[in-house]
């Protein structure tokens, strides 16, 4: 597709949706949204023939970029044969979806339970969690999200979920590892591993093992900040859960399908959870859809005692054929493949060599194609570029680094005082080096804010005696 100047069409979008749209996490008077025109593989352009390089990937669901022809031709033939059919019937689409994720994740969790995404997904685990041990309680990290509706959001540890949290889900949150900012005073991966371990421990001796269903955590954090977990910790989280009957549940709805160089994040670790949620990637968010897999001990408690929940649309004929397309053009593309080697060869150290050109970047994490730029205002305190929550003028510094993305030609991930790095994992190497390039002119307006008085590229590994910990 070519980008064609229409400046009426979009006008006449952006009134329709000001109108009539009511957008999420907004203020509905304060918010201006890009009319957007056109997508194709990892570029959307607005209605002025302005084009970006997605460095989002959407919200981190659009895993094989924009209008795949495989995937746009795998709905259309579905679309003719059947559009839609009830969940209690058995249908190829969904059968195979099923099938096909089954093949791919860790261990036994060899059932998949379908939803219209990840939010519904994490309810449904911990419904299921919570059946299966006969307990109510669930632990989560701060740092986290697990989506938006009343149980996952109150699961949820960042800000979004003050608003909903009445203090009456049954949720119990407590600090996962994050070296950067430890809540342990850690020095080393190890010993970061090892304290946020005890305080797990000691967090679940005192609410009492026997009245935990369940942990859950993000196999790595997304939207929190890609917080890579030390090498240890999930084995760790693994042992304490099989210690007391936990059910441990991961949230793989961004990690999932690719986005860290492997199928799943749980990969990375050689660990096994008893439920894993999913969605995004599934199918690069071309049709809703996201699941449950199951493990074969939970499965066989709804063997012959009925499951209490389902959804209408649950394994929609639509969604599952495109999950289909999206799961085999990964396999015969290599997308994993190419998300693992870009990730390690182009795109770590590309970040990197940003973060010594730039006194705004405090730390670069991530892995495949799952990165974050932590951005400060002095490398040697730490202190967030912007404070916590930032809203307003309070956020100006963010506001300015996102401008300048915008206006080098990419769309970025802004959260909080961090830049992510999550283009769609198809990605070449020129469209990655084209992104950096773009990071590095935005960074320099990040740069502006920050605190002068210290030199030195490699301040922002030197750990202060003091040092700010939000």
């Amino acid at each position: 597709m070519t980008p064609q100047t229409d400046l009426q069409a979009g006008a006449a979008v952006k009134a329709a949706d000001r109108a009539h749209v009511f957008h999420s996490w907004s203020a509905q008077e304060l918010i201006d949204p890009l009319a957007v025109a056109g997508a194709e593989g990892s570029y959307f352009w607005d209605h002025d023939g302005k084009r970006y390089l997605d460095l989002a990937s959407g919200l981190v669901f659009a895993n094989i970029g924009y209008q795949h022809p495989k995937v746009v031709a795998a709905i259309q033939e579905q679309a003719a044969r059947m559009t839609t059919f009830a969940p209690a019937f058995a249908i190829e689409a969904r059968s195979e979806a099923a099938r096909l994720i089954a093949e791919r994740t860790p261990g036994d969790l060899d059932k998949i339970f379908f939803t219209n995404g990840g939010a519904d997904a994490v309810e449904h685990a911990v419904r299921m969690a919570r059946l299966h041990t006969g307990r109510a309680k669930v632990l989560a990290a701060y740092r986290s999200y697990h989506g938006g509706t009343q149980q996952a959001v109150n699961i949820t540890g960042d800000p979004r979920r003050w608003a909903s949290d009445t203090a009456t889900a049954g949720v119990v949150h407590f600090w996962a590892p994050y070296l950067y900012r430890s809540r342990f005073y850690a020095e080393t991966e190890e010993q970061e591993c090892a304290r946020a371990l005890d305080h797990l421990e000691t967090t679940i001796a005192f609410e009492g093992p026997g009245t935990i269903a369940a942990i859950i955590l993000e196999t790595v954090p997304g939207t929190a900040g890609i917080m890579v977990p030390p090498p240890g910790y999930l084995a760790g989280v693994r042992e304490l859960c099989d210690k007391h009957g936990i059910v441990f549940i991961l949230d793989e709805v961004m990690a999932g399908f690719g986005r860290t160089g492997e199928w799943f994040a749980a990969d990375l670790f050689d660990v096994t959870p008893d439920l894993m949620t999913f969605a995004k990637g599934v199918n690069s968010g071309y049709v809703p859809l996201g699941g449950v897999a199951i493990s074969g001990a939970i499965a066989e408690t709804f063997g012959k005692r009925p499951y209490p929940g389902g959804l209408t649309y649950s394994g929609h004929p639509l969604a599952c054929a495109a999950a289909v397309a999206t799961i085999e053009v990964m396999a015969e593309e290599a997308t994993v493949e190419n998300a693992k080697n870009l990730g390690a060869s182009v795109v770590g150290p590309g970040l990197r060599e940003l973060a010594e050109r730039h006194a705004s970047v405090g730390e670069v994490r991530g892995v495949g194609m799952f990165w974050a730029l932590e951005l400060v205002k002095n490398r040697e305190t730490r202190e967030p570029l912007v404070p916590y929550n930032a809203a307003g003028e309070a956020g100006a510094a963010m506001a300015a680094f996102g401008a300048a993305a915008r206006k080098a030609g990419v769309w970025p991930f802004v959260n909080m005082n961090r830049t992510h790095f999550v283009p769609p994992l198809n990605a070449s190497e020129s469209e990655v080096k084209e992104g950096l390039a773009a990071l590095d002119t935005a960074l320099s307006a990040a740069d502006a804010y920050t605190e002068q008085g210290y030199s030195g590229t490699d301040q922002g590994r030197i750990r202060a005696v003091t040092r700010i910990r939000p």
